[in-house]
C-alpha cells in the first residue's frame, strides 16, 4: 500500500503521485514505474505533441500566407505562440516535476515549472482577452474596427499580455523564495499564490470575457432580428443557432478548462478540506490542455486556415511560391 503524505506547504495534496516514491524524505521519480504510471505518461506526451503540432501549424500559417496577416491573426498568432511554449516547456517541466512532488518538497526547478506554468498561461490567457476585445470591435461596432483594431494597437496588446505575464511570474517566484524565510506559510506567499495571482490570472480575464461575449451575443441577435422581414424564420434560426454554438464553445471550452484548478487554489488552503493529489494533478493538466485545445477552436472555425493547414501537411508549400494565395 502506498503511504500517505501530509503537504507542508499548501495542505491540500494528501497522496502520493503513482510515478513518484518518498525516499529519505524526498519525493522521487520510482525507478519502477506501474502500469498506471506508464500510461498517465504516454497520455500526457501525446497531449504534449498535439499542442506543439497544433499550435505550430498556426504559427506557420500565418507566417507564411499574407492573407493572413491582419491584426485579429497576429493576436491568434501571439496565443499560439504562449500555447506552442506550454507544449514545449511546461508540459516536459510539469511531467518530471509533478504538481505533487513540488508541493511536498519544492526546490528550484519546481519554482521554474511554477514560473513558466503560470506565465505561459496567464499569457495564453491573457490573449483570449483580447481576442475577444478585437471580435466586439468586429461584430459590434464594425465601422470603428479599423481604427480602434489597427496593427499599433495589436502589438500594444501583445506586449501587455507577454509583460503582465511575465511580471505575475516574477511575482510568484519572489514569493516562493520568500515564503522560505518563513517557519510557516508567509501572508504574501499566501496571498500572491491564492489570492492575487488568481485574480489577476483569471478571474478578471474571465469577467471581461463574460461581459464582452453576452454583449457580442446580445448583439449578434439584435441583428439577426433585424433582418427577420428581409430573411426566411429559417434563416434568422441558423444565424441564432450558428452565434449561440460558437460562443458556447468557445467560452465553455476555456471555463471547463480552468475554473476547476483555480476553484480548488483559491479556497481550499483557507479550508481544513484536503484534495487528493490525483484530484489535483487532474485538475492541473485540464488546465494545460487547454493549451491543446486553443488552435482548434481559434484556427479550425475558420476555412482559410484549414485550407492553409492542409497545404502545410501535404508539404505543398515546399514546392514553390504560395505565399500569395487565395485561401477558401
Amino acid at each position: 500500500m502506498e503511504p500517505d503524505i501530509t503537504v507542508n506547504r499548501t495542505g491540500i495534496v494528501t497522496d502520493v503521485h503513482p510515478c513518484y516514491v518518498i525516499e529519505n524524505f524526498n519525493y522521487i521519480l520510482t525507478n519502477s514505474p506501474s502500469i498506471i504510471c506508464v500510461l498517465i505518461y504516454v497520455f500526457l506526451a501525446l497531449l504534449s505533441v498535439i499542442t506543439i503540432c497544433g499550435n505550430f501549424l498556426v504559427i506557420i500559417s500565418i507566417f507564411y500566407f499574407k492573407q493572413l496577416h491582419t491584426p485579429t491573426n497576429y493576436l491568434i498568432l501571439s496565443l499560439a505562440a504562449a500555447d506552442l511554449l506550454v507544449g514545449i516547456i511546461v508540459f516536459p517541466f510539469s511531467m518530471v516535476f509533478s504538481l505533487s512532488s513540488c508541493q511536498y518538497h519544492e526546490g528550484l526547478f519546481c519554482k521554474i515549472r511554477g514560473s513558466f506554468d503560470i506565465s505561459l498561461s496567464t499569457c495564453s490567457i491573457l490573449n483570449l482577452c483580447c481576442i475577444s476585445v478585437d471580435r466586439y470591435y468586429a461584430v459590434c461596432k464594425p465601422l470603428m474596427y479599423g481604427s480602434k483594431i489597427s496593427h499599433d494597437v495589436v502589438a500594444v496588446m501583445i506586449v501587455v499580455s507577454w509583460g503582465v505575464s511575465a511580471l505575475i511570474g516574477i511575482g510568484v517566484i519572489i514569493a516562493g523564495l520568500n515564503s522560505e524565510t518563513c517557519e510557516e506559510m508567509c501572508l504574501i506567499d499566501v496571498l500572491m499564490a491564492n489570492t492575487i495571482g488568481p485574480i489577476l490570472s483569471f478571474y478578471l480575464p474571465v469577467i471581461i470575457m463574460l461581459c464582452i461575449y453576452l454583449k457580442i451575443f446580445l448583439v449578434a441577435l439584435k441583428q439577426a432580428r433585424s433582418i427577420q422581414n428581409t430573411k426566411s424564420g429559417a434563416a434568422v434560426s441558423k444565424m441564432e443557432r450558428k452565434a449561440t454554438k460558437t460562443l458556447a464553445v468557445v467560452l465553455g471550452v476555456f471555463l471547463l478548462c480552468w475554473t476547476p484548478f483555480f476553484l480548488c487554489v483559491t479556497f481550499l488552503p483557507y479550508t481544513n478540506d484536503s484534495v487528493p493529489g490525483s484530484v489535483m494533478e487532474t485538475l492541473n493538466w485540464l488546465t494545460l490542455s487547454n493549451s491543446m485545445l486553443n488552435p482548434f477552436i481559434y484556427a479550425f472555425f475558420y476555412s482559410w486556415f484549414r485550407s492553409a493547414f492542409r497545404m502545410i501537411i501535404s508539404g505543398k508549400i515546399f514546392r514553390g511560391d504560395f505565399a500569395n494565395s487565395k485561401l477558401h
